[in-house]
């Protein structure tokens, strides 16, 4: 008994040595410590990482197939197995198997609509009709998102106004601030007409430009932006009950400086309407596309790569900034093992002479515009720095393409 106890605890022992040493002399191996579970990778990227020695030159991963097939539909999903010299197992995690199919690339600015799930407030002052007086209120902040008024949830402009009509001095309202629901009882204003009032700027909407990032071939679904549409004080996700996207066109760019990020000046029309948005996420607005010449240039079409297959080094982004959709030379100076879903995944600089005389590198309405490497979609553009335009963050496209498939 006491032999095969002691065999145990010296195997253990060994075990931790081993492991103590392969992180003491492969630092890239804390990387697989920090990956997480449920992204996208295909065949080729788990061969690509055992060659490159993506977490050091002691761990490989295997990949553990698990067909699931559901009447004539098949959905694959997997298990990594991260293992030291080929046999010690040191961690799992569950992935999907990027789609073999190639989607439709992106890289056109796009306009777009959302209601907002509630009124959103866009002046921190109160507007006192009668006087012309303008007072800073006690209660609310730009941004803030008003839900409820006595208990009436509040979808429109409309639905404030109904509520307001059967009070007299005061209501209860329900507002949202920075993921926190609060409750605050207000006394009301009399405009000019004697109708109740909140005395506040609000809106039910809002608008934008962005960029396409890609569309799926079958579908029409698409992804766009990168990150969320915000209330612009914070980086909430501003929930939307429904939305449009439109075609638009470029009128002016305004180059980006230092300390000054530049724009892409675009208009639209709501009549040239090309597609609903269905979610506003924090990677990105997704919806339903109308494939059609006007936003989708169909002779340009890529696979999606996973984010294992990211490295530091060359890369081109696709943008419509000089009138048509081209390819700017950037690089990915660093990337990011994310354990959960952000839109900061990658660092990238643009190197492109082309661009930096357009646009100074990266603009405010670049937002979503494709990141490729390898002949493969990998991300999009997200933000730019705002000491530095020629430099700027991208969100991984598994991330997006999770997104789309919740």
């Amino acid at each position: 008994m006491k032999v095969g106890l002691n065999k145990r605890k010296s195997f253990v022992l060994l075990l931790v040595l081993l492991l103590l040493f392969a992180v003491i002399n492969n630092l890239q191996m804390i990387n697989l410590f920090k990956i997480s579970d449920d992204f996208y990778v295909s065949y080729e990227e788990i061969n690509s990482v055992n060659e490159d020695k993506m977490f050091g030159n002691i761990v490989n991963l295997s990949l553990q197939e698990d067909e699931v097939k559901t009447g004539q539909e098949k959905s694959n999903e997997a298990e990594i197995v991260f293992k030291l010299f080929g046999f010690i197992p040191v961690k799992k995690v569950k992935v999907k198997l990027l789609p073999e199919e190639e989607v439709y690339v992106g890289g056109m600015p796009v306009g777009l609509t959302l209601q907002t799930e509630g009124a959103v407030v866009v002046s921190d002052t109160i507007v006192d009709s009668e006087t012309a007086s303008v007072t800073k209120n006690k209660f609310f902040k730009n941004g803030d998102l008003i839900k409820e008024i006595n208990g009436k949830k509040i979808e429109s402009l409309n639905d404030i106004d109904i509520a307001l009509q059967d009070n007299k001095d005061k209501v209860n309202v329900l507002f949202q601030r920075n993921n926190d629901e609060k409750s605050i009882d207000i006394e009301l204003i009399k405009d000019k007409n004697g109708n109740n009032k909140l005395g506040l700027w609000v809106r039910d909407d809002v608008s934008g430009v962005g960029t396409l990032t890609f569309v799926k071939k079958d579908s029409g679904e698409f992804g766009a932006l990168g990150h969320a549409v915000t209330n612009n004080q914070n980086e909430n996700v501003l929930p939307m009950v429904e939305g449009e996207l439109f075609s638009c066109s470029l009128v002016n760019i305004e180059k980006g400086e230092k300390n000054k990020p530049g724009e892409l000046r675009c208009v639209f029309v709501q009549k040239n309407k090309q597609g609903i948005i269905t979610k506003n996420t924090k990677v990105g607005i997704y919806g339903i596309l109308n494939v059609d010449e006007t936003l989708v240039d169909q002779n340009r079409h890529a696979r999606l790569g996973g984010r294992l297959s990211v490295k530091p080094g060359k890369a081109k982004i696709i943008s419509s900034v000089s009138g048509i959709s081209e390819e700017y030379d950037i690089e990915i100076i660093k990337t990011n093992f994310q354990s959960k879903c952000d839109d900061k995944s990658l660092v990238i600089k643009v190197t492109d002479k082309r661009l930096l005389e357009l646009t100074g590198g990266i603009v405010q309405g670049m937002s979503g515009s494709p990141i490729m490497q390898n002949g493969k979609v990998v991300g999009a553009v997200t933000h730019v720095f705002v000491s530095d335009p020629t430099k700027g963050y991208g969100v991984y496209s598994d991330w997006m393409l999770e997104q789309m498939s919740e």
